[in-house]
């Protein structure tokens, strides 16, 4: 897997990856498939699963909870209407619920802008009963995926599926407990970071995110 000390790409690009997810998903028997793409780059993926499973592709917003003195360091995050606390961190740096819930209520906001910006004239797309694919580019920690995970849930999904292309085993395994259904296309045994798998990682922008979902419609 490792070739002089770099990762060997697994994927051409995000839109490679969302294809060969596409085609191992289209194997499963899904109900009225709903795909939701975690903002930014893993909307790049969803929209070829879309695409593939011919189902609607809509934004799952998440955010990162970054500790106020050390912003790298995550403490928590978020998704609408549900918050994943890291209690090892905040243990070790001895954050109170009052400057948690500051860090909170500012990305909470940030997550109602964006969530907003995304589709200026577009509905979010109901998941009550139905089945419903979460997709991002890959997965490090897994600790914004659970938070999305969660959120789809509360909000009524009949069935929750995380489709990745990249995971490191021990994080799939703690995210198999939250989703109904795991589908990873790789797990290789020595993980740094998603973008290290991938020829082309760039950044994907706002803009592109509601390209992408304007042309689904």
């Amino acid at each position: 897997m490792r070739r002089f000390g770099r990762a060997t790409p697994l994927f051409r690009d995000r839109a490679d990856a969302g294809r060969r997810l596409g085609e191992r998903l289209r194997e499963m028997a899904l109900d009225r498939p709903v795909v939701l793409g975690l903002a930014r780059g893993g909307v790049e993926v969803a929209a070829e699963v879309a695409r593939s499973l011919e189902a609607p592709l809509d934004v799952e917003v998440v955010r990162k909870l970054g500790a106020p003195s050390q912003p790298e360091l995550a403490v928590g995050a978020i998704a609408r209407g549900e918050m994943v606390r890291n209690e090892q961190a905040i243990r070790a740096i001895g954050l109170s619920d009052e400057e948690l819930e500051s860090v909170w209520r500012a990305e909470d906001a940030e997550l109602d802008r964006r969530d907003e910006a995304y589709r200026p004239a577009r509905a979010r797309v109901d998941v009550s009963g139905r089945d419903v694919v979460v997709v991002d580019d890959g997965v490090a920690t897994g600790m914004t995926t659970t938070a999305a995970l969660r959120s789809v849930r509360r909000r009524g999904a009949r069935r929750v599926v995380l489709a990745v292309p990249v995971a490191p085993g021990d994080t799939l395994a703690r995210l198999r407990l939250e989703a109904d259904a795991v589908v990873c296309l790789e797990t290789p045994s020595s993980f740094r970071a998603v973008g290290e798998f991938y020829e082309d990682f760039s950044q994907t922008t706002d803009a592109q995110v509601v390209s992408l979902l304007a042309a689904s419609d």
